[in-house]
């Protein structure tokens, strides 16, 4: 098959939403949905009152109802409005001896992954990719059923090694149950911990097969593509190649970890990637961050690529995830000159750099990251270690750090640590109220390189669209390039 030449980013929590993944792919690019923290996205849209009923009509769609009618009856509020931010909790998912969930947060992940795909796919034919992180482990299984069952067309994931991923999508497509195995800090090479999904578990009759999307795996580097390629546990069908000037988390600088006088990561000759290697791989891949510019596809090409990955140019327009207030404001700090992206070393709690976007009233901003509370109340990004005694302990750089430190975590890791998973809530208007009536701040991660998305905003204005990205990458409808 030939596969698209545009490929959106997947941008989470939520900025790549069915709508701009639709709005791409019936131009003919491939339209990516963020699978990162769906389950907390859709139960907070069924908190605010739904509106405009997409959640519901994606539910309606749900080939089980009595399991639609568990997640509607448990999450969604007539009530509710853009103002509600008194969200109910979700359980935090916690390994167990057979590596399975209780049936609501099974429910939930795989109904709220259904939905997305299936309104990203609604009244078109182009192709839908979905987005997960292999550092968020434990929704994954149940979260790729989800996708699956609404026919997602490609699975994408980065931030680790995904291994284990195309084999999962292989014993899915068969029909059958799927795991994962789930790395613990400190437990012995031979031990075996897993995060398990039964089908049967959310649904009365499992279809007996299911289509097998494609799986793209990001990598940063020309050795994680060839470990792919050789240790997967089943067929890799392309990789996307992301360098660090891409926004949100980047693999970090090989070698000894330096900062420069700013305080960020530095990156050398050995950070970049021979394209010729990858060229030898006989594979289809893609060329991600600093990709955004007019002749960035016919550039990739040239260099043996299918074609290209794009996010910051996509997470600014007006069919993205993102409050049109934080829209407006970076957009305006970047027409004066003064937007400034900041690759931060230690504020995402996974260790690796992530594209800070240094914006007023945002956790960028020092003072607003120390006044707020530390919380964890989400825990997506929490890591999983052996305790003395045994069993499996869980804590988080971003919880309060007294807690963290009396986990075994050192503190110097939880100095800068931002509670990510709250703060990309709040990208999206999706802010949880918290410590009586404070509302959780937003984190904006943006690329680094903007010259693309100044050209952009000159020639479209600042209320751009989906459509207007693509124009300007060169694509017209249905994915023919222009000369």
């Amino acid at each position: 098959m030939e596969h698209p030449g545009i490929i959106q980013g997947g941008m989470g929590v939520g900025v790549s939403d069915w709508r701009l993944a639709r709005a791409v792919s019936v131009q003919g690019a491939l339209g990516v949905v963020s699978g990162t923290a769906l389950d907390a996205v859709v139960a907070r849209r069924l908190q605010q009152g739904d509106c405009g009923g997409h959640m519901r009509r994606g539910l309606a769609a749900f080939p089980d109802r009595a399991t639609a009618g568990r997640v509607l009856a448990a999450w969604f509020r007539p009530e509710g409005t853009t103002d509600t931010h008194d969200f109910k909790p979700l359980l935090l998912r916690e390994m167990t001896a057979d590596g399975t969930s209780p049936q609501a947060v099974d429910d939930l992940t795989v109904a709220a992954n259904f939905i997305e795909i299936y309104l990203a796919k609604e009244g078109h034919d182009g192709l839908v990719g979905i987005n997960f992180l292999e550092k968020v482990q434990l929704p994954n299984p149940a979260a790729i059923y989800g996708a699956m069952l609404a026919g997602v067309d490609y699975v994408l994931m980065g931030a680790g090694i995904p291994l284990e991923i195309p084999g999962l999508l292989d014993r899915y497509a068969r029909g059958e149950a799927g795991e994962i195995r789930v790395h613990v800090e400190g437990a012995a090479k031979e031990e075996r911990f897993i995060v398990r999904f039964e089908p049967s578990s959310v649904l009365s009759s499992p279809p007996a097969t299911m289509k097998r999307p494609f799986f793209l795996a990001i990598v940063s580097s020309y050795i994680l593509a060839a470990t792919m390629l050789t240790r997967a546990s089943g067929k890799v069908d392309g990789i996307v190649v992301e360098n660090q000037s891409a926004g949100g988390h980047n693999a970090p600088p090989r070698g000894v970890l330096e900062l420069d006088a700013g305080g960020e990561p530095i990156y050398g000759p050995k950070d970049s990637v021979d394209y010729a290697k990858m060229v030898g791989l006989n594979i289809p891949f893609w060329l991600g961050g600093s990709y955004g510019m007019p002749d960035s596809l016919q550039v990739s090409r040239a260099e043996g690529a299918t074609g290209i990955q794009v996010g910051t140019l996509f997470a600014f327009c007006r069919e993205s995830g993102l409050l049109p207030e934080l829209r407006k404001r970076f957009l305006a700090a970047l027409e004066a000159g003064k937007a400034r992206i900041f690759t931060h070393p230690g504020a995402s709690p996974t260790g690796y750099p992530f594209k800070i976007a240094m914006l007023e009233g945002t956790l960028s901003e020092k003072a607003v990251f120390e006044k707020r509370t530390r919380v964890c109340n989400m825990g997506l990004l929490r890591q999983l270690f052996k305790t003395p005694d045994g069993k499996i302990g869980y804590r988080c750089p971003a919880e309060p750090v007294a807690s963290f430190v009396s986990k075994g975590g050192a503190i110097e890791v939880a100095a800068e640590a931002r509670c990510l998973c709250n703060a990309l809530l709040a990208n999206l208007g999706l802010g949880m109220s918290y410590a009586g009536a404070r509302l959780e701040k937003p984190l904006l991660t943006v690329g680094k390189h903007l010259e693309s998305l100044r050209l952009l905003v000159r020639r479209f204005g600042t209320d751009y669209t989906a459509t207007d990205v693509l124009v300007f990458l060169g694509l017209s409808q249905r994915g023919e390039v222009r000369s």
